[in-house]
């Protein structure tokens, strides 16, 4: 039975933590036990009950019963997977939550090489078998995307037992290097004038208003990630290799390609994306980073001063209970629906909001399985930049109960659709709080926020996936050093920026704490893309506020069910046009212009 959620009480008042028991009621219950082990039986279960018999299924039409097993599989592990992080993400520096989760994944890796073959046997079915399987039976047809998704991803599969290698080695290969990097970086201490913090409180003073502060900040990452940059090069050496085996030995030829085949997305649409994004370089970043360096009386900016606070900024501090209401009231202005759907997320301890030491960096929204419920996870500091943070998590995690309906395999969103709610639940909040500012100059202020926050998102990611091209590239002629990822990084960093920022000593480290370079190799373009398509989304919802809601609504419930070309087009929206991709920087070129002429 579910306890009440407990909560951290500090100066933004009562915050939510997670109550985990919705999933287990602990590491040592009985029912985390039996579940494991009612796993493990489902899983030779499985095996042994359509192993080298899916083609003789698909011809009986009978194939639909796998599916429905398979999922049944899927969100068991899935739970039990999630439990096991979500536990460890709360305090990633604890020995028993971090060997539990390496337990846990290590036994559902071991189970799960029971039912490797799946996948791999589908691609082997004849295609007009399978098709005229999907022809018969409308409930196996639901999946027809996902067929799809699979058939491309044919041409690169192994040998069944080479899969099973690659599947086992996993533990010990980038899992293993990605866990040592998460507990390096929650372990690091930073000395900010007299006071040790860690990175999340550390990296926030880079948005406050003293400059002294940000300053100090600034030095004390750049003195702590060149302490830990040895470590910090090894891990992206080794993970960059490993991925340079796995695509050589599957056959992909752009080091990006398995990224994309993930994403369901074609390399030329991101290709598109890029090119897009770079040619506005000048007329975004380059042109807002001068504008600021004048308002602050300065030729130039200095690194630390990227995200400052404009002198008229309102520097006020967001309680808890504000900043649930300035979302909820955003999202409930859209559509009554879209707030429902969000309200249990405050009174059921599915958001974690505190910091502390030991807590994973940032914040996310981890989907878990479609018979549970996302969790949320911030790191709250009361600024209005939290509160932005609050709505694009809410989003995902809205996103993510209403696409599961679609069942554990298809509730699964690429993720070049999986930013949209997010992004899209942003600009909500963004559109409410501009619409209560009266005050000429906070609301300048406001607007510049909005305009650095689409840079960073926009500009910023682009620049990373241009960055992480560059290392993984330059890498397959041999072993990186620090010196030459630094060098990338600083090349990167001033085409994307411009001169109007100075790359001060230091900042050639600041690669060195970005999650996603580890984790989701490549996956930062994802935010970039569904950023223009909310703009370019919003643009419609402006122009014609008619049954858009449904529309919009219909788009999240399809989850992974549909191709993104298949459900944008009720929209009158084609990724694959370059006007597309326009569309989406010329409202953030729009709301530049109106900077530069309200100045002041």
């Amino acid at each position: 039975m579910s306890t009440a959620a407990q909560k951290g009480h500090n100066q933004f008042g009562n915050l939510p933590v997670w109550d985990l028991n919705d999933l287990y009621p602990g590491k040592d219950s009985p029912e985390f036990k039996a579940a494991m082990d009612q796993a493990k039986a489902l899983a030779t279960e499985f095996e042994a009950k359509y192993k080298g018999k899916l083609a003789e299924l698909t011809k009986s039409g009978r194939l639909i019963e796998a599916i429905k097993d398979s999922e049944t599989l899927g969100d068991l592990t899935g739970r039990i997977g999630s439990f096991a992080f979500l536990q460890y993400a709360q305090k990633s520096t604890d020995p028993d939550r971090a060997k539990f989760m390496g337990d846990t994944n290590e036994a559902l890796t071991n189970l799960s090489t029971r039912v490797l073959f799946f996948e791999l046997e589908l691609n082997r079915i004849a295609d007009a078998d399978l098709d005229a399987a999907l022809e018969m039976n409308a409930e196996l047809a639901r999946y027809r995307t996902w067929f799809a998704d699979l058939r491309k991803a044919k041409p690169y599969q192994l040998d069944d037992k080479l899969e099973e290698l690659f599947h086992d080695k996993s533990v010990t290969a980038y899992s293993a290097w990605n866990r040592l990097f998460d507990e390096t970086l929650s372990s690091l201490e930073f000395a900010v004038d007299g006071e040790t913090l860690n990175l999340e409180s550390t990296l926030h003073l880079l948005s406050e208003k003293d400059e002294n502060k940000r300053e100090a900040a600034f030095k004390a990452l750049a003195t702590t990630f060149k302490a830990n940059g040895r470590l910090f090069t090894h891990i992206t050496n080794v993970l960059a290799k490993d991925k340079e085996i796995s695509d050589r030995w599957r056959g992909y030829k752009d080091i990006a390609d398995s990224r994309h085949m993930a994403n369901s997305v074609e390399r030329e649409v991101v290709d598109a994306l890029q090119a897009a994004v770079e040619d506005a370089y000048p007329r975004l970043s380059h042109r807002y980073y001068k504008m600021k360096a004048k308002w602050f009386g300065k030729d130039k900016l200095n690194a630390w001063d990227r995200n400052a606070p404009l002198p008229t900024s309102d520097e006020r501090i967001w309680d808890w209970d504000s900043a649930v209401t300035t979302v909820l009231d955003a999202y409930g202005r859209f559509s009554p629906e879209l707030a429902d759907v969000a309200k249990p997320f405050f009174d059921s301890g599915w958001i974690d909001a505190p910091t502390g030491n030991g807590k994973l960096s940032g914040a996310f929204a981890h989907p878990t399985v479609p018979s549970a419920h996302p969790y949320l996870m911030l790191n709250y500091l009361g600024r209005t930049r939290d509160i932005m943070t609050l709505a694009h998590e809410l989003g995902h995690g809205v996103h993510q109960r209403l696409a599961a309906e679609q069942g554990p395999i298809l509730a699964n969103t690429p993720l070049t659709l999986a930013e949209t709610a997010s992004v899209f639940g942003e600009m909500l909040t963004f559109r409410a709080l501009l619409d209560k500012t009266t005050d000429p100059k906070q609301r300048f202020a406001l607007l510049s926020g909005k305009v650095e926050d689409m840079l960073n998102t926009v500009v910023r990611q682009i620049a990373f996936y241009a960055f992480e091209r560059k290392v993984h590239t330059a890498r397959r002629q041999g072993e990186l050093r620090t010196e030459e990822i630094n060098a990338l990084w600083l090349e990167v960093q001033a085409e994307s920026l411009g001169d109007g920022i100075i790359a001060n000593e230091g900042y050639e480290t600041f690669w060195a704490y970005i999650p996603h370079f580890i984790h989701s190799p490549f996956y930062v373009y994802a935010y970039a893309f569904g950023d223009c398509l909310v703009k370019s989304l919003y643009a419609q919802y402006e122009k014609a506020s008619d049954g858009f809601a449904e529309r919009y609504f219909a788009l999240l419930k399809a989850g992974g069910s549909k191709h993104h070309s298949e459900l944008l087009a009720p929209f009158g929206l084609d990724a694959k046009d370059p006007q597309f991709w326009s569309l989406g920087l010329s409202m953030i070129e729009r709301l530049i212009d109106e900077l530069e002429a309200t100045a002041p």
